[in-house]
């Protein structure tokens, strides 16, 4: 069942949420990298977990971890000066793992980060690649030889995660210096007062490295393909920027000098969401917009439809950044803007993603000229985020 109206959706995300879970094809995807972490859990774990991380993701837990973002975004502009053509799609990947990685165990090691880059890639390339059998798979552990090549990737990647949990709780930074992995250890249940356990915050850290970067580095991607496309926006975001330089940024409120690199990303996000497609099941048998619905049917949410669909949007396929002045959360209005999913599943790592984004196109921006290479034709492909076939443009100074 595909859902293309606001008041279904509000309902199946929203006001009945707790009767909908992710069906098998997701823990059977991404349980390798995630492990039981809150993206994957459901029911009264999912509120537990969700519970103890709100304080993690807080705007102002957000905004002490500025310092690694900025770290990040200065990576990623000494990078793509250095080259007069680089891979956008493979520079953004490897700046939204710097900075997730940075954020998460203040690790500016870049062979580390290339470490880890690898290995995540070479998941989604390889193993990570939906099967037929998981298609029609009844549970998750269901066509066990077919998984053989993601419980050997877990194995590994359970290590890896695990080493640099331990890496960094062994050489503690100051209180200056505070990254994602000290905001976990000191998270406490507001109910209960109880911390996280080790194996929770292992897993809570990968799904932060996997959720943290691969989403982030394609709407990064998409933003600077837009602005290729309309040299006055991005003529525009370079003379706001330029009046307020990434090195005056020392809050989280210094961001808001930048409405336009805002509305712009917000564009992009409406445009090209990182996730077109969202699926849930329901457990019991229900009824949406008059309509029944038997347990265990696949409902579909497009943000990639629903953004695009002209009954919602004026000139829904154009690029008019414009649309989202003076909104300050347009994700929280309930209505055909999904970008971060909806209700109370609504994305928790929000604030994180944004402020990551924003810095980075802001630290490249000024000095940069962004074109597409000669005969370049950019096609999204969405498999478990939309990503682009191809990514190759040119940067002029």
């Amino acid at each position: 069942v595909l859902i293309n109206d606001p008041e279904g959706i509000r309902h199946v995300m929203t006001t009945n949420a707790m009767n909908y879970v992710r069906p098998t094809i997701m823990p059977r995807l991404l349980r390798p990298l995630m492990g039981r972490g809150v993206f994957l859990a459901e029911g009264k774990e999912w509120r537990r977990q969700r519970r103890q991380l709100a304080s993690v993701f807080s705007p102002a837990s957000v905004s002490t971890l500025l310092p690694h973002f900025l770290s990040a975004a200065e990576d990623l502009a000494q990078d793509v000066r250095s080259r007069k053509a680089v891979d956008l799609s493979d520079a953004y990947q490897s700046v939204a793992l710097n900075a997730v990685l940075r954020a998460l165990f203040s690790l500016p090691d870049r062979q580390d980060r290339d470490r880890v880059g690898a290995v995540v890639r070479q998941y989604i390339d390889g193993p990570g690649r939906p099967q037929i059998f998981d298609g029609i798979a009844k549970s998750e552990t269901a066509f066990g030889f077919a998984l053989r090549h993601r419980r050997a990737f877990q194995k590994n990647w359970v290590a890896l995660v695990d080493s640099l949990v331990a890496e960094r709780s062994a050489a503690p930074y100051p209180v200056a210096s505070r990254d994602l992995l000290d905001l976990l250890l000191a998270a406490r249940d507001p109910e209960t007062e109880q911390p996280l356990a080790p194996e929770e915050v292992r897993d809570q850290a990968a799904t932060m490295i996997f959720a943290g970067y691969e989403t982030t580095a394609r709407l990064l991607f998409w933003a600077t393909y837009l602005l290729t496309l309309d040299k006055t926006e991005q003529s525009r975001i370079r003379a706001e920027v330029t009046a307020f330089p990434v090195d005056q940024v020392s809050t989280l409120k210094d961001l808001e000098n930048w409405p336009r690199l805002r509305n712009v990303l917000l564009e992009a996000l409406r445009l090209y969401p990182p996730v077109p497609m969202l699926v849930r099941e329901p457990v019991n048998d229900d009824t949406i917009m008059g309509e029944p619905v038997r347990r265990g049917v696949q409902i579909y949410v497009a943000p990639w439809v629903m953004h695009r669909h002209r009954a919602f949007w004026d000139a829904p396929t154009a690029f008019r950044p414009d649309r989202f002045s003076d909104q300050p959360s347009p994700w929280t209005a309930g209505g055909p803007y999904l970008p971060f999913g909806a209700g109370p599943r609504i994305c928790i790592g929000k604030h994180f993603a944004m402020m990551e984004i924003i810095l980075a196109v802001a630290k490249i921006v000024p000095a940069l000229d962004f074109i597409l290479a000669p005969n370049q034709k950019i096609e999204a492909e969405a498999l478990i985020t939309l990503k682009p076939k191809n990514g190759i443009m040119v940067i002029k100074k």
